[in-house]
């Protein structure tokens, strides 16, 4: 069943866009060092070491794919301006030098970098990927295995730029780490530094753990849906994402669909504030939705998000 799920990892991500590669798994303690800056504290871990190994570059076995991975990011971005990639494989931890065999545990890396489309005479978004990119292709992931009960959350890594980290969560289990590049290991993996290198790194064995062996489906609703927007501001600090966890809990099972479509900070909103713009959709089984129950739910909501989160409908 494992291998039958890392088929299915690797078809989601290419259907994402992605394309897979395929790394050494014997590396050099000095290559994955690059992968912390100088103030970070080094990787103590013990190594696998090879008795006879080809050449210098090839010593130990890997403690992580990222640094094989970036290898091969950059040598394709000298050629093509946007390549995102992905490697499922290994990795060798001794959990002591006294160890037999190490731990060979499972790994998803992703690393992209360059613009969201190719520049075309009709159009197109050719800014470069950023954070939300990588998010999105974690997002479509983990709802392509069906796996519930997924978050995210700020989090600091040496080697991803601060303010634009997270960690990946299956309930209150950290999956893995995600975000944009710390800019020394960006140089130092000679990558392009006008424009982001987003990598993440997920523990695919804790990953596969959460996936169903069997899952719902709900037949398409006989009744139209009731489309409402909601625009709520909340303090600088809140996460989008609790706020959506809050609309969700206070809206109900005729509640079936939450979206954010805006964030707004400006004049209009208080310093220290921001404006979240959200469409809710609200559906029954047995009947069309009056604009009088609508309105309930809707303001059921706002009084649960005042009282919880201190927000306030945006006039």
């Amino acid at each position: 069943p494992s291998l039958l799920h890392e088929e299915r990892i690797r078809d989601l991500l290419i259907e994402a866009g992605l394309q897979e590669v395929m790394t050494y798994r014997l590396t050099a303690p000095q290559r994955e060092a690059l992968l912390l800056p100088p103030n970070a504290p080094p990787d103590e871990r013990p190594y696998v070491t090879l008795a006879n190994p080809i050449s210098p570059e090839r010593t130990v076995m890997r403690h992580r794919l990222l640094a094989g991975v970036l290898d091969v990011l950059a040598q394709n971005l000298r050629h093509r301006e946007r390549v995102a990639v992905f490697e499922i494989g290994p990795v060798f931890l001794l959990s002591s030098e006294k160890d037999v065999l190490p731990d060979e545990v499972p790994t998803l890396c992703i690393a992209l970098s360059g613009p969201r489309e190719p520049a075309t005479w009709h159009g197109s978004d050719t800014r470069p990927m950023d954070f939300f990119d990588l998010k999105g292709i974690l997002e479509a992931l983990v709802q392509g295995l069906h796996i519930r009960t997924v978050s995210f959350r700020p989090a600091e890594h040496p080697s991803y730029h601060p303010g634009r980290t997270a960690h990946l969560l299956v309930g209150e289990e950290v999956i893995g780490v995600f975000g944009q590049l710390h800019p020394w290991v960006q140089e130092a993996f000679d990558l392009p530094s006008q424009r982001p290198v987003l990598a993440a790194e997920l523990d695919l064995r804790r990953l596969i753990a959460h996936i169903p062996d069997y899952f719902t489906v709900r037949p398409l609703p006989r009744f139209p849906a009731v489309r409402q927007d909601i625009a709520l501001v909340v303090d600088e600090n809140i996460p989008a994402q609790q706020v959506e966890e809050a609309i969700i809990k206070a809206g109900g099972k005729m509640l079936v669909g939450v979206h954010l479509f805006d964030v707004y900070r400006g004049a209009q909103i208080d310093p220290g504030k921001k404006s979240l713009a959200y469409t809710l959709t609200f559906n029954a089984e047995d009947r069309t939705l009056t604009d009088e129950e609508v309105a309930r739910i809707q303001a059921r909501i706002v009084r649960s998000l005042e009282t919880s989160l201190g927000a306030r409908l945006r006039g």
